[in-house]
């Protein structure tokens, strides 16, 4: 009795993670989706199953795992990035997608309204590339201790990142900053872009948004302070991790909200219904124990500012 009663339950619901770094990487990130998963009252083994795809920093490889994950026709598909986001939509019109990316959702063509996405797609942005990136330049430049070219830290193969550096660049123009691009593909490009920055003269660094850096995010903290160089990144984490300063919104934020939202959808709500949701507060966050490492004085115009300082 008790083996038919089982057999006649439905199958667990499959949600679909995509998301272009190493589970490792996204510890804080996951654990806050599946927060919002709880709160629409779903936990992963018992009423939903997770199936994890992990593009391990390598944006080629995003199409096939979306297709993937299409192939084995999952409910909903989690779409954590930019890249993620548009590899899933371009796999599939018809399985219902909910996406955080750290852009302007309409401008990088995932939807065309925020307030009524219509078809299969929605989610929540955090806004942290290309529409912060001047303020992160206006910042670092308090804290550098005397004028000096500004390092800007980028991934050619994210295929947003020339919207990035076009803004820092008209940004810096109209400050009289000079800028050094400095590109890093994989990991093994980054000790020898950092280490060019002395060579440069380089006074500071201002860290683009992109998933690889995140996921290095360690390791650029740790040459920062092993060249004495100022940074700037765009997330908390950075800062928690022992990097000087960051400015955005919460990444933990945006993927809480798109657990809810797989949630609501799992329980029928149609994506197309469900408005994109935008941030609303931005960080600014200091550690203020990495600026006397550096020798920096924050100035206090500047504590006051900071929605939080680590001591």
């Amino acid at each position: 009795m008790a083996l038919a009663a089982r057999a006649q339950q439905p199958a667990m619901p499959v949600i679909g993670f995509l998301r272009n770094t190493s589970a490792a990487d996204s510890a804080g990130l996951l654990a806050a989706f599946r927060r919002g998963l709880n709160e629409a009252g779903f936990v992963e083994g018992q009423t939903i199953a997770i199936q994890y795809r992990w593009g391990e920093s390598r944006y080629d490889q995003l199409p096939g795992l979306a297709a993937d994950l299409v192939g084995r026709s999952v409910a909903v598909i989690m779409a954590s990035g930019n890249a993620s986001a548009l590899a899933a939509k371009a796999a599939t019109a018809t399985i219902p997608i909910v996406f955080t990316v750290g852009e302007d959702p309409i401008q990088i063509g995932l939807v065309t309204s925020l307030n009524r996405p219509e078809g299969n797609i929605t989610g929540s942005s955090f806004l942290v590339a290309v529409a912060l990136v001047a303020k992160r330049l206006e910042l670092i430049r308090e804290l550098m201790p005397k004028p000096a070219p500004i390092g800007f830290l980028t991934n050619p193969n994210n295929p947003h990142t020339g919207l990035e550096l076009y803004e820092v660049q008209k940004a810096a123009q109209v400050l009289g900053q000079k800028l050094v691009v400095l590109s890093v593909r994989s990991e093994r490009d980054l000790a020898a872009a950092l280490a060019g920055l002395n060579q440069q003269n380089v006074g500071a660094l201002i860290v683009s948004a992109d998933a690889l850096h995140f996921g290095l995010r360690n390791q650029l903290v740790a040459f920062a302070a092993r060249y004495a160089i100022p940074a700037i990144y765009p997330q908390r984490e950075f800062p928690t991790a022992g990097g000087l300063m960051s400015y955005g919104s919460s990444m933990t934020d945006a993927h809480r909200e798109a657990g809810v939202y797989v949630g609501q959808i799992l329980k029928g709500a149609k994506p197309g219904d469900l408005p994109v949701l935008m941030p609303t507060k931005f960080e600014l966050v200091i550690n203020h124990k990495t600026a006397k490492a550096l020798g920096l004085t924050v100035p206090p115009s500047l504590l006051a500012r900071a929605d939080e300082v680590i001591e």
